[in-house]
């Protein structure tokens, strides 16, 4: 046994290291943001472990689907939270959007495409002025059945640490099918949304300081661009400076939710900040689902989260 005096000096250093262990372990809660979220409401973990997370959307059931990535696989979490497989051998499908047949329709990065996966297979742009596609990335579907999406280009990896000259950019497929790259100046385009009265066209830009805005113009290319909002998750990382800006939500009052290096980062429809929901593990994209579109899913790293909100998630599309 040791000394009492030794005893006595450690039992102060041992009750603090129990706390802050305690503290860390403490489950996350949402912070208080007028109308968006009620103070100390429990964020809480579906699942992790999965082989990637991405592309979430609501079904009109309240049930979510999401992207499992890397096992090329497209998941469902149901209202009452099980969570189940619901469609293999996606070709690699990234971002995720339902048009009013009820046709999933995805950016696939296997043999790059954007097009139907279910409930049969329909092609919708397999490339650009004969070029294929790079990494098509996340997408949103308007009301008049027009798809934007991104293609984040290219990048080193271990694995392909030599990749093609990496050509980003903005496409949108007008509803008779013509495709047209609208923008090509943006370092990583990665997230994608429309505003709920589909005037605005919103970007994320992994590797830049704000989420960029532009207009639509009636045929459905866009003009005005402009820094929409600055993000909290600008920072030096060990790849360089970015914020990690990713998947996009919008809200019934056209409140923008931004996954980035911070958490998820809330705006008004102005681009003022209203607060940062953090999580913990970095997200990388979001949705509302649930019957009344209040409760905010969260994928990221391999963890899904569910978040009952204030707020409700914009009901005139699944995304």
């Amino acid at each position: 046994m040791l000394p009492k005096k030794i005893r006595n000096q450690l039992i102060p250093l041992i009750g603090t290291i129990a706390f802050s262990a305690s503290a860390q372990a403490a489950d996350p809660v949402t912070p208080a943001i007028p109308g968006v979220s009620a103070g100390g409401v429990l964020i809480e973990l579906i699942k992790d472990g999965f082989n990637g997370t991405e592309g979430p959307v609501g079904l009109a059931d309240g049930s979510l689907l999401f992207t499992e990535t890397n096992a090329n696989r497209i998941v469902r979490i149901g209202p009452d939270k099980t969570v189940s497989p619901y469609l293999e051998n996606t070709n690699g499908a990234n971002g995720l959007a339902v048009n009013t047949k009820g046709e999933l329709i995805a950016v696939q990065v296997a043999n790059t495409r954007v097009g139907v996966i279910y409930p049969q297979t329909r092609n919708l742009a397999e490339n650009f002025e004969g070029q294929p596609f790079q990494r098509p990335n996340d997408l949103v579907l308007a009301a008049n059945g027009s798809i934007y999406f991104t293609d984040s280009g290219t990048r080193p990896t271990q694995d392909n640490p030599n990749p093609p000259t990496s050509k980003p950019g903005l496409f949108h497929i007008a509803p008779d099918g013509t495709l047209k790259r609208v923008a090509n100046d943006i370092e990583r385009p990665n997230g994608v949304q429309l505003s709920p009265d589909e005037k605005v066209l919103y970007v994320a830009n992994t590797l830049g300081e704000y989420v960029l805005a532009y207009d639509i113009a009636a045929d459905g290319s866009v003009q005005n661009r402009r820094n929409f909002a600055r993000l909290e998750g600008w920072k030096n990382t060990e790849n360089g400076w970015s914020s990690g800006a990713d998947g996009l939500a919008v809200d019934a009052e056209g409140r923008l939710y931004v996954a980035s290096n911070a958490g998820i980062e809330v705006f008004s429809s102005q681009g003022e900040a209203l607060g940062v929901i953090p999580l913990p593990k970095k997200p990388q994209n979001l949705a509302f689902a649930g019957k009344d579109k209040k409760t905010l899913y969260v994928v990221g790293r391999g963890a899904a989260y569910r978040i009952p909100l204030l707020a409700a998630g914009y009901a005139g599309r699944a995304k």
